[in-house]
Formats: structure tokens, sequence, C-alpha cells
């Protein structure tokens, strides 16, 4: 997957003739920017719309943890790519970079997913990732965390964090460059059969305009189920809250320069961060209205990850810990845990998705946004999904499931998750 050289990020357009196919795209986040730009590069006029401003939504509120490591194989291919593509654009998109940092996972002693650490470390090496079983001990020999409850420890080397909003702006910016018309503050809905849009108005009981388009992509987010519902077209799409803060730490308000932590058994992650630490998960796994949820952190997640980075750093490290910012974001969850990605409802429609990622969906997005790319070029050019040649993922299929399923919603970032067979 991914024809494009990431050196350049550019593809040659395929020879389509003349007029070159008219693509939208719904939703300006991560995924949304990163399909306009590059169906903008393979030749594709691509308008990119969203009700607010770009990254209003939940890419501007994600952790920005990027990492490699996973031992399912199409979930490594796509994290490969995306670091791929991250590292390139922290060089050729101005305004954006990575710092390089590893990751560890760590389970404390007790908690039954430890046993299934050492097999899930196997298999990302099998994927050739940098990934290693480490010690504890070893472990606090290493990096400035305290590891005597840890039963088990793994480090990825291959690892970074980023700022999604850099990322989201920078790569509209792009966008722009390749050609693609950025209409932002612009509402729109699908307009029934075919892939037309109504343009303004939308929810508000008027019409709008309609305006045709030989593609639509849809990269709402949160609002996926609500949107493609509004339409007929019924996705097993649910959001759900999860939090985050940052947080000068050791009293003096100082930077941590460790590495990025996920502790397993807490159920929390952090990150170095330019204030101090960035630090979340907070998930509570019920569904929540993604135009009415409470977008502030609330004080039992602030006192639970406190807890936690007391027992990883040490009581020295977080004495005195600032809380600068402490807000609420949405994931989106699906029946099986993996997303919706490519076409959905009749395939004479044309219209695309790309939604359900489980908390994972910003470090995918540069992998995801090409594969949307390719995938919606190439059912264009004639090749269906189901065909041997269609670059479409079917695990991803978003009408692999009956509808009207009703499923628990599960954190994403679990060891159970990554360690998946």
């Amino acid at each position: 997957m991914g024809r494009s050289d990431a050196s350049t990020d550019r593809d040659v357009p395929a020879d389509r003739g003349s007029p070159p196919p008219e693509v939208a795209v719904v939703g300006g986040g991560a995924v949304g920017v990163t399909a306009a730009a590059d169906l903008a590069a393979r030749g594709a006029d691509v308008t990119l719309y969203d009700r607010g401003d770009l990254g209003a939504g939940s890419s501007g509120r994600a952790a920005g943890v990027l990492y490699d490591a996973y031992a399912e194989d199409v979930d490594a291919a796509l994290a490969a790519r995306a670091m791929e593509r991250f590292r390139a654009f922290d060089d050729t998109l101005p305004g954006f970079s990575v710092t390089p940092c590893p990751y560890v996972i760590a389970v404390r002693g007790g908690d039954p997913d430890a046993e299934a650490v050492p097999a899930m470390v196997d298999r990302m090496r099998g994927h050739d990732r940098d990934v290693s079983l480490v010690d504890p001990a070893a472990l606090g020999e290493r990096f400035p965390l305290a590891t005597d409850d840890l039963a088990v420890a793994a480090v990825a080397d291959g690892a970074g964090w980023c700022d999604p909003a850099s990322y989201v702006a920078a790569t509209g910016e792009r966008a722009r460059r390749e050609g693609v018309t950025v209409e932002t503050d612009t509402p729109v809905s699908l307009a029934g059969e075919g892939p037309g849009l109504r343009v303004g108005n939308a929810g508000t009981g008027r019409s709008g305009t309609r305006r045709e388009f030989d593609a639509v992509v849809v990269a709402v987010g949160a609002h996926t189920s609500a949107f493609l519902g509004d339409a007929g077209r019924e996705v097993p799409v649910v959001p759900y809250r999860v939090q985050a803060l940052t947080a000068g730490v050791g009293g003096g308000a100082r930077s941590y320069d460790g590495p990025m932590v996920y502790d397993a058994t807490a159920g929390a992650y952090f990150r170095p961060h330019p204030t101090g630490l960035l630090a979340g998960d907070g998930t509570e796994p019920v569904p929540a209205d993604p135009d009415d949820y409470d977008r502030t952190g609330d004080d039992w997640f602030v006192e639970s990850v406190s807890a936690t980075l007391r027992e990883r750093l040490g009581e020295a490290a977080v004495e005195g810990l600032d809380v600068e910012r402490a807000w609420a974001g949405l994931c989106t969850a699906t029946p099986d845990g993996d997303p919706l990605v490519g076409p959905v409802g009749d395939p004479a429609d044309r219209v695309f998705v790309a939604a359900g990622w489980q908390g994972h969906g910003f470090m995918r997005a540069p992998a995801i946004g090409e594969h949307v790319a390719e995938g919606v070029l190439a059912s264009l050019d004639g090749t269906g999904a189901g065909d041997s040649e269609s670059p479409w993922i079917d695990a991803f299929d978003p009408d692999r499931f009956d509808g009207g399923e009703e499923f628990e919603i599960a954190e994403g970032m679990s060891v159970e998750s990554r360690a998946r067979e």
C-alpha cells in the first residue's frame, strides 16, 4: 500500500482524460484533509467542506502519540505507512514536526494482560518493528520511571509525538497548494441518491443548494452515524468521550523529558509536552452526543491520572503538579474494533466513509487518507470493492454489518486490542 514517494508525497496523476473526477470530502480533521490533499495530488478536482474550522473537532483534541507497534498484520502495515509519511512530512510540511521518543508499554504485577505481552512483542518484531521486551529493573535504569510494581514492559523505539493541530493546519495548506477548494464554516448534507451534496442550511430544515460530484468522501468522525443516517444509510459508529490534560511537573513546572508511557493496568498514558507533560485517557465507555457533550476534563479524571503519574514517575517528580488544562474529546467505536473505510451502501451512489478509529485515528491519518484517495479513484475507474485488484481493505468494509448492532464500547488502547490475532 502507499504508491506515492514519501519524500515528495506526490504521484503522477493517472491519465483519465478530461475533465478530472470531481470529489467532495466532508470533514476537515486529520483524515479528511489528508484524503483531500492526496486525491488532488492524484489528479482529482477536490472540494473540502467543514461546518467549522479545520481541525476543530476530535483531531484538534487528540494526544499526538505516534507509534507503529502493532501485532496484527493490517494494523501494522497501516501504522508503518503512517509513520513513514509523518517523518516525511516533518521534512516537507512547513509548521509541522515530529519529535522522536520511545514508547513504553507497562503492565503491573497481578494484571492478567502481562502474560500476553511477550507473544505480542514477538509478533511486532515479526513485522520488523523496533520493539523489545525489557526487564522492569532494566527499564528503571534506562528511563526516569518507577518500575518496582511492574510484571513486564516493552519498549518501541520507533515512536514519536507531534502537535495534531499543526498537522491539520499544515496538511490543509498542502491541500490548497494541490488545488483543493477548502470551504470552512459550510454545513453540508448528502442529497439523496447519487454522490451529491446539499451545501448550506444543513440541519435547518431548508434544502440548501444541490451540487453534484463524482464521489463523496465522508470523514466527519463522531458525526458519522448521524450524517449518513440522515440520508438513510445506517452505520454502527458510536462516539464516546475520552479525556486528557497538560501539566507542569517537578514543582517548578519543568518539562518531562522521559519516554512516552502507556500504563496498561491503570489505563492511562503520558508523553512529553512543551509545557511539561500531556497525559490521558479518561475513557467513558458510553455513547456521547457529538453536539452536546462536556468538553472539559472531569475532576475524577484529573485525580486518577495524577495518581498514576505519582506511581510511575515518583512523588518527587510530580510534587506540585500544575495542571494547565484538562479537556475532553470524542473517539468512535465499532462492533469489532475495526474502522469503516470504503464504499457504503449502493456502489452506484459513490459515497465513501472513513470512520471508527477506536482512538487511533490521528496516528493512522496519513496512511488512511492515502488509502481513501487510492480507493476512491480505483472505484471511479471501475474497480469494485470486491475485485481482486481493489485497494480497499476487506476487514474495513463498511457494509460488513447487518445494521442495528448493539455492542459495548471497548477502550482502543488496551494490550488486548494491540495484541489481537
